[in-house]
């Protein structure tokens, strides 16, 4: 049945250390009962390392092809959760190639015939918990490593056996618990509302996910309820919070920014069990989590039940109510658009895929009080117009287009706060955004695939003082008026296309440490030919960087000390010969506090550095470094080395990573990982 663990021992399976070393590749995927192929082959390739919005775009004949060419001749480990029926199954396993190379793939499903049908080696029967592993989870879940008071522990012991062994039950519970006063008299209370029936059955279940729910405070509740409107799977976070902020549930508090507060608040509903972490950063932020499908399933109800939000088509069968606030389409909206044509409509999330944009934009543009308009998998051949120019209240708008030319009329969002926007495949799709961008106060997030922004003429601008975000802009100039116009930036992606006749001193990348709030930068250099970008004159950084990203830059590996005194620096990524020549030698007092280090695509063959170079790096991933001898045996010092990663590198790195895994063990560090590829 739904939430006895099946999808936590996998997971277990797939993160453990020894199983990450023994795979290749790992790939994941829900399956679920709505089942989409699309879906699932995005997924896989995205657990793999393939990672874009074009993706999307692909056919399903091009994505078949690439998962089966990612996995062929590799040993794979592929997690299909959730599977429901045996079409499911038939369709993806012709994707996985049999090289009898010792490749795996774990199914979970409620359905036994759905196992049986996929001839499963080993079929595991998931069985509930007795009642002292019931009292420890639930009391691990509320109290860590320390005791349970001994006036708590009666009542504890109660609610734990009535949650009849049902682990999701037990740790919804413990969330509960660990967030709120620990008295005899609540710990009773919660023991005499405590009801779940051996069978499961919704409406027993419902009482402890509902009183949960009901002990949420009032500023998580709309938080939680809003992850109904995602379809099952995982959920990017930077994404999630952006709309949180846009439907106004995220308040100020003190000094922090609402999206500091949003992640907050987000944490505070992982401590409470009721969302789940999927991925890290390499910063160890949260990059993806999900929902489990029954508290999915309750945050829906409970959401039409309070007229918050509205699934169409509806998952269980109920009609629509007259009156809808928020909307999310999942598959076939259009069949049920003319249903919903609703002035009072404040949020309309489309999570659909390949429905035509002529009937979404009509029945969209009567909906003048919305606010939120999720469209990035619905795509527009021509910019939509209509929207900007009608959707005045727009605060977040995010859709994809073939038109690369924005309208002035753009300035006619004077709300908008988030605005994203993605085109085609080609590397030649680049949006021109017009000046007129800049008429709009409340923008904090400006993310496109590719795009050139104009500058105002004229000096008189009101700087954008809430801009944090700003993504994928090709030749971007640091000039004194850029820094008055976005004074807080907190990220930015930046590309610079390039010939031999380029001339660098325009561009003026002195001025970066003007930049004083920019917490992540990503700076690519793109050739036209084969042409390197020469020497870039005055690069320097702002201090207060966290992540940095350079690609194709071919810096001499001694400008790297420039980067290494940066303060507060804990990722950094060189791909492309950001740096080059055949020999690095770090030097004392750099990168103090770097956690995230990876050297991709390079001509090094040399790296001299000492333990206490790096003394805080935990992961350290090499690629495509195939000049490279050796990994200095000092990184093997390092205490805080968790992982190494290599792909593509040399039999001689291979070895010396081993090397420095056994010296790792033989400091008691079992946990330590060497990950080849």
């Amino acid at each position: 049945m739904g939430g006895i663990g099946k999808t936590t021992l996998a997971r277990c399976i797939y993160n453990d250390p020894l199983i990450q070393e023994y795979f290749h590749i790992h790939a994941w995927t829900t399956v679920s009962s709505d089942y989409s192929l699309r879906k699932t082959l995005i997924d896989l390739l995205g657990s793999i390392g393939h990672f874009s919005v074009e993706l999307g775009q692909e056919s399903i004949d091009k994505l078949e092809v690439k998962l089966y060419q990612s996995l062929k001749g590799r040993k794979y480990l592929i997690v299909l959760d959730d599977i429901w029926n045996t079409n499911a199954w038939d369709d993806v396993r012709r994707f996985f190639p049999d090289d009898n190379n010792g490749s795996r793939i774990i199914v979970t499903t409620r359905m036994e015939p759905v196992a049986i049908y996929a001839h499963s080696e080993y079929i595991h029967r998931m069985k509930y918990l007795s009642l002292d592993g019931s009292w420890n989870l639930l009391s691990q879940k509320v109290f860590g490593g320390t005791h349970c008071p001994p006036r708590l522990e009666e009542f504890g012991k109660e609610i734990a056996n009535k949650c009849r062994g049902h682990p999701l039950a037990i740790v919804v519970l413990g969330g509960l618990l660990s967030k709120v006063e620990k008295t005899p008299e609540f710990w009773q209370y919660v023991a005499e509302n405590t009801r779940l029936a051996i069978t499961g059955i919704d409406s027993d279940f419902t009482e402890i996910l509902s009183l949960s729910y009901r002990h949420l405070p009032q500023h998580l509740r709309a938080c939680f309820l809003y992850m109904g409107a995602f379809p099952k799977g995982e959920i990017h976070v930077s994404h999630l919070i952006m709309l949180w902020v846009a439907e106004g549930f995220i308040k100020p508090v003190g000094d922090k920014s609402l999206e500091e507060v949003a992640k907050e608040n987000l944490k505070d509903l992982i401590d409470r069990s009721l969302v789940l972490v999927e991925r890290l950063s390499s910063d160890g932020e949260i990059k993806t989590c999900s929902i489990h499908d029954l508290l999915l399933d309750m945050s829906i109800r409970k959401a039409s039940e309070e007229d918050f939000l509205n699934i169409i088509p509806r998952r269980d069968g109920l009609r629509l109510r007259a009156y809808l606030r928020r909307v999310s389409f999942g598959s076939r909206p259009l069949e049920y658009s003319n249903r919903v044509s609703n002035s009072s409509i404040r949020s309309l999330l489309h999570f659909g895929v390949g429905y035509s944009s002529d009937v979404l934009l009509p029945f969209t543009i009567n909906l003048r009080l919305l606010r939120v308009l999720e469209a990035l998998l619905v795509t527009f051949d021509k910019f939509p117009v209509e929207i900007v120019e009608k959707l005045v209240n727009l605060k977040f708008l995010a859709f994809t287009c073939h038109e690369r030319n924005l309208p002035p009329s753009i300035s006619n969002l004077c709300n908008l706060q988030t605005l994203i926007v993605y085109g085609d495949l080609s590397p030649e799709h680049i949006f021109n955004l017009p000046s007129e961008i800049w008429e709009l106060p409340q923008l904090r997030h400006i993310i496109f695939q590719r795009c050139i922004l104009q500058f105002p003429s004229r000096a008189n601008y009101v700087p954008l003082k809430n801009l944090q975000t700003l993504a994928n802009v090709y030749n971007f100039r640091y000039t004194d008026r850029v820094f008055r116009l976005m004074p807080n930036l907190k990220k930015l992606v930046v590309s610079y296309v390039y010939d031999s006749h380029t001339i660098w001193s325009p561009y003026h990348f002195s001025h970066f440490v003007h930049l004083l709030r920019l917490e992540t930068l990503k700076c690519y250099f793109i050739a036209k030919s084969i042409y390197a970008p020469g020497q870039l004159l005055n690069f320097a950084y702002p201090e207060g960087l966290k992540k940095l990203t350079l690609s194709g830059c071919t810096f001499p590996w001694e400008n790297l000390t420039i980067v290494g005194s940066l303060p507060n620096l804990q990722v950094l990524k060189l791909k492309d010969d950001a740096f080059v020549g055949s020999v690095w030698e770090t030097n004392e007092g750099e990168f103090l506090q770097l956690k995230y280090l990876l050297i991709g695509s390079s001509s090094l063959e040399h790296w001299r550095t000492e333990e206490t170079h790096f003394p805080r790096l935990r992961h350290l991933s090499l690629k495509s470094c195939s000049e490279l001898v050796e990994i200095p045996s000092e990184i093997g010092n390092i205490s805080t080395l968790e992982i190494i990663e290599l792909f593509e590198c040399s039999a001689s790195v291979v070895d010396s990573a081993h090397q420095i895994k056994e010296e790792q063990q033989s400091y008691g560090n079992d946990d330590f990982r060497v990950l080849c590829s």
